[in-house]
């Protein structure tokens, strides 16, 4: 038997309940494969680290900072290095950069779009320094801690990793096609760049073994 609420919706509408619902939610689904489109696909580039390879030289930090800032201040850079002092090889040493997330709950949380794939710079995800109001949200949304969105002090907005594809103080072309200042700075090779999606849980896709012979002839275990 007919249901009377139904029967009067499609009387009224021309469509019924149930009809309306499932049109309801194909819009949804493709509202939503819309906004995907919308803001551009997923980061191409990320950057890996081998933490047993580090010695906590900071050579990193500093060219991330003059690259980007025109001075070395490790406040400024996009990369960090974590030292435990306490700790024993390898935990005394962590390198922090940013994941460049398949899903970068930052962008998710800006509340103005200032975090964004730019398609101007291969589609590296940016913050727009002009468009960041400061409310720090990209920066307490990042789920690794440190946050790999930092704040920076002297201009008030926040900053991530740009893959050093808008370095005004480099003459070098950066991005995803170009050089990064961290990877090529390091004196041992312990950070390289890849195109291909890591693993996106813990560091099981970021940290990666890049010692070989010449590293044990030093004493350290290249496994």
């Amino acid at each position: 038997m007919s249901n009377p609420n139904d029967m009067a919706c499609k009387n009224m509408t021309g469509i019924s309940r149930r009809s309306f619902i499932k049109y309801t939610g194909l819009t949804l689904v493709g509202v939503f494969f819309f906004r995907i489109d919308a803001t551009g696909a997923t980061q191409k580039g990320y950057l890996l680290v081998d933490m047993k390879k580090c010695q906590g030289c900071l050579s990193c930090m500093l060219a991330c900072s003059l690259v980007h800032h025109g001075e070395e201040n490790l406040s400024l850079s996009r990369i960090q290095i974590l030292q435990n002092p306490q700790g024993s090889f390898p935990d005394d040493l962590v390198i922090s950069q940013c994941r460049q997330c398949v899903d970068p709950a930052c962008v998710a949380s800006c509340p103005v779009g200032a975090l964004k794939f730019d398609p101007q710079y291969e589609d590296v995800i940016m913050v727009n320094e002009d468009e960041c109001i400061g409310c720090k949200r990209c920066i307490s949304a990042c789920p690794y801690k440190p946050g790999r969105t930092i704040w920076n002090f002297k201009g008030n907005h926040s900053q991530k990793c740009d893959l050093c594809a808008k370095t005004p103080y480099w003459n070098a072309t950066g991005g995803l096609s170009g050089e990064k200042a961290c990877v090529e700075i390091c004196p041992l090779d312990a950070i390289i760049f890849t195109t291909q999606t890591p693993v996106q849980e813990g560091d099981t896709g970021y940290s990666v073994n890049l010692r070989g012979e010449e590293w044990k002839r030093l004493g350290y275990a290249i496994d």
